[in-house]
């Protein structure tokens, strides 16, 4: 204790205490806040930090989603053609083999059209042949093999072939009229059109102007 403060009465003394010490207060609170704003800053910059490396996982995230999303459409795709390749594949694998037993179907059909049906001896040949061409025609069905016969039936040119026309009074024009051989499609494909003889629009009578 100083001279000064010897000098002091015990309450001026008392009050120089109290001074320092809330003196002492002042600086410690100054000293806290500053702590407290380093902190502050510190915890500022930790969550700004923390933010934008939280933002960076959720795009990074966004854009392995998309990938993943774009990758199993992708997959469906490839599935999807490959079903239908399989299925085509299946559908038409007896495509060369029908085509070639057509032949045999049209000659069975022309022995039939030309054999003298009144002639007793050629009776179980007849019958033999017609039991073998339906039994024929009855095995190429189950794999889809269906007859094309459009007698009477409007044209078509995805199903027919024309080889002539003709003029028919009292037939609509672009009627099937004949059938020359018969068409064959294979599960909806045609693999063989039909060809056929087609009727004609009767020509239009020229006007002649008779006024003079």
């Amino acid at each position: 204790m100083s001279s000064e403060d010897k000098n002091l009465s015990p309450e001026e003394q008392a009050v120089d205490v109290e001074q320092v010490a809330q003196e002492g207060e002042v600086l410690a609170a100054d000293a806290a806040d500053a702590v407290e704003g380093e902190f502050e800053k510190g915890e500022d910059a930790r969550i700004a930090e923390l933010e934008k490396k939280l933002a960076a996982a959720e795009e990074k995230i966004a854009e392995q989603k998309d990938s993943v999303v774009r990758a199993a459409a992708e997959v469906q795709n490839i599935r999807s053609r490959t079903a239908k390749d399989v299925e085509k594949a299946h559908k038409f694998a007896l495509d060369k083999f029908a085509a070639e037993l057509l032949p045999v179907i049209d000659n069975m059909e022309l022995a039939l059209s030309h054999a003298d049906h009144e002639n007793d001896d050629l009776k179980p040949m007849i019958e033999g042949v017609e039991l073998t061409l339906k039994a024929m025609l009855s095995s190429v069905e189950k794999f889809g093999v269906v007859a094309i016969d459009p007698k009477d039936a409007p044209f078509d040119p995805e199903k027919h072939q024309a080889m002539s026309m003709q003029e028919i009074p009292g037939v609509p024009a672009n009627t099937v009229i004949a059938v020359m051989q018969k068409g064959y499609e294979l599960n909806g494909r045609v693999i063989r059109p039909a060809m056929v003889m087609v009727s004609k629009g009767a020509a239009a009578p020229s006007s002649v102007d008779t006024q003079a």
